[in-house]
Formats: C-alpha cells, sequence, structure tokens
C-alpha cells in the first residue's frame, strides 16, 4: 500500500490488522455500508494504544504524533504576512478547530477531544476519542523536532535498503550499515547541542554488542 492508500484499502475488510496509523486514515474507515462497518453504524474494528517492545522502559516515548505547523518566510511582503498569521488564528480558533476535529478527526486543543460533540461521536470512531482521552497520547512523542534531523535520516533508508534488495549485501550488512549512518548522524546532533531544548533529543547509548542486548531481553 502507498501512504494515499493506507486508509481505502484497509476499509474494503482484507487486512485484519495495521500497524502504521494516522488518525486523517478515520474518515475512509468509518463511511456508512463499509465491510468494516456495523449497520447501526459503529465500526467492526477498534484502534489499539501503540505496542512496545522488549527494550521499553517507563519514561520512553512510543510512537509520535504531528499534528501540523505554519510557516510565515520573513522574505514576504509585510502585509500579506500579517494576513497570513491571522488568518493560521482564525483557523486554529476554537470554533473552527472544533469543526476541523469533527470533519477531519485530527484534533489540536484539549477542548475539542473533550467537547460533548466529540463523546457524541465516539461510538462510531473506533477508539479515537478514548485513545486521545487517555495516557496513552502522553507517551506519544510532541509535535515538533521529534525526529532528530528527519531529512537526512530518512534518506539513509532507501540507500541501504536498496542494498539488501538488489543482493548486493545481505540484510543483516545492509542494516548493519544503515543503523551505524544513522548513529553517527545522532552522534553529531547530540554532540552540536543544537537540538538541545527539545524534549526529543537524541542521547546516544556507548556502542555495546548484540549479545549484551540479548541478556537484557531475557532479564525482563
Amino acid at each position: 500500500m502507498t501512504f494515499s492508500e493506507s486508509g481505502p484499502v484497509p476499509s474494503q475488510g482484507n487486512v485484519a490488522q495495521q500497524i502504521f496509523w494516522y488518525t486523517a486514515f478515520t474518515a475512509d474507515m468509518t463511511k456508512p455500508g463499509l465491510p468494516v462497518m456495523n449497520a447501526d453504524g459503529t465500526p467492526k474494528w477498534r484502534m489499539a494504544p501503540s505496542p512496545k517492545g522488549p527494550y521499553w522502559k517507563e519514561g520512553m516515548k512510543l510512537g509520535y504524533q504531528d499534528v501540523g505547523s505554519w510557516t510565515f518566510l520573513k522574505s514576504s511582503d509585510e502585509k500579506k504576512r500579517l494576513a497570513a498569521w491571522l488568518y493560521a488564528q482564525f483557523v486554529t480558533s476554537k470554533s473552527v478547530s472544533l469543526k476541523k476535529t469533527i470533519v477531519g478527526l485530527t484534533p489540536i486543543r484539549e477542548s475539542d477531544i473533550n467537547s460533548k460533540e466529540m463523546t457524541a461521536l465516539a461510538p462510531k470512531l473506533g477508539g479515537l476519542v478514548e485513545f486521545y482521552r487517555s495516557p496513552a497520547r502522553v507517551q506519544w512523542s510532541p509535535t515538533g523536532t521529534n525526529v532528530p534531523d528527519y531529512p537526512k535520516l530518512a534518506q539513509l533508508w532507501w540507500s541501504h535498503v536498496a542494498e539488501a534488495v538488489t543482493g548486493e549485501k545481505t540484510a543483516q550488512e545492509a542494516l548493519n550499515g544503515l543503523a551505524k549512518d544513522q548513529d553517527a548522524i545522532m552522534t553529531r546532533i547530540e554532540r552540536s547541542k543544537v537540538q538541545e531544548a527539545s524534549k526529543c533529543a537524541p542521547k546516544m547509548n556507548p556502542e555495546t554488542s548484540a549479545e549484551e542486548w540479548y541478556e537484557g531481553v531475557d532479564k525482563i
């Protein structure tokens, strides 16, 4: 599936579980008459909190959320920039924000998710409202720089995975190379302290053997 198919394709009822989930997919999964919907308008499926692996410890993050942002260019005409700022205030105002949440299902305010309107919609949204009202939401990383230098890290994926796909390297060799290069980028970010103010700035562990990690899992 491509990103744009992540809502429409599972909504046909042929996918048992989907780990990659954006709240924006909910609308495609809750249309009346779909195979994944009951006759009374409630979904046959439920959203679940992000899963955690054996290395996870209390205080670590589980998944991330990106509710968007606004970009204003300093080079823009001042009047246009002020107009854009006024528009941003309008779009994020309480009344408009609530309407956007009801239609687009991407809440940005506590008041949106705790509103009586969302309480009424909750039975038809597969656990979306319950999730946002639960402590599980706090375990997600916050909006902002929640992945250290995403552009640089992301461009490493395809080059290393391609080596495994073409047979140039084994899967283990390719992923070891990916891990090494991504660790190097995050180490530089940590050393430079450019993201020190971020809640999600990288904090690198000393390099150790895989066996040491395996032993740690056995003790959990």
